[in-house]
């Protein structure tokens, strides 16, 4: 099992940019898949980003193509999704997960642990 704390959610406009962290426990971090995904009131979770243990490896959710960009600092024990060009549909709780098993994924149930949590919020 691994702990995760996600940070460095907030309140943004249309357009601006932020960049969450996510702070992992565990001395295997290397080893995790890690990968974001966000939850909208009234909305099921939805896969945002996956990065395998190398950084080799990246997907991204349609929505999110291009706009952002998942890395991993793993002498950290740490990764990020940097957002930018952010829309009032990306408003979500962002989830940071890990996943014990290598590979890339884009359903929620191949990932074992989950954070709590950061609010995103993008004004118009």
């Amino acid at each position: 099992q691994v702990q995760l704390v996600e940070s460095g959610g907030g309140l943004v406009q249309a357009g601006g940019s932020l960049r969450l962290s996510c702070a992992a426990s565990g001395r295997t971090f290397s080893t995790y898949t890690m990968g974001w995904f966000r939850q909208a009131p009234g909305k099921e979770r939805e896969f945002v980003a996956a990065i395998s243990w190398s950084s080799l490896n990246t997907d991204y959710g349609d929505s999110v193509k291009g706009r952002f960009t998942i890395s991993r600092d793993n002498a950290k024990n740490t990764v990020y999704l940097q957002m930018n060009s952010l829309k009032p549909e990306d408003t979500a709780v962002y989830y940071c997960t890990a996943a014990f098993t290598r590979g890339l994924s884009r359903s929620y149930v191949f990932y074992d642990d989950w954070g709590q949590g950061t609010q995103v919020t993008v004004s118009s």
